[in-house]
């Protein structure tokens, strides 16, 4: 990532969209296959009711697309200065052949 570029600011539809709205939007991550939640503001820190919000449409698409339990997993490690947050099975770490609804 370039100095001005932002990756999620740019919100290509590289994978399957779940999910969006004027707050965020949720996608499977490119990188590690599960349901990411990504805020449409360029800051690493919401709120906590934004945190509330974002977090609980995360848990619906999971709820409504897959068959596992899951944990909110928000450090940021490759983009640190954008709030996004995985949906990681519980026990694991990447998504590619989770079970689906």
């Amino acid at each position: 990532m370039t100095a001005g570029h932002c990756q999620l600011c740019d919100a290509e539809k590289l994978t399957e969209w779940f999910h969006e709205d004027d707050e965020c939007w949720i996608a499977a991550c490119t990188i590690c296959a599960v349901p990411m939640v990504v805020w449409k503001r360029h800051d690493p820190g919401p709120p906590e009711e934004v945190l509330a919000r974002l977090h609980a449409k995360l848990t619906t698409v999971v709820q409504a697309h897959f068959t596992f339990d899951h944990y909110v997993d928000d450090d940021m490690r490759r983009i640190p200065d954008h709030y996004h947050a995985h949906a990681r099975p519980v026990g694991g770490f990447f998504g590619h052949g989770l079970p689906r609804r």
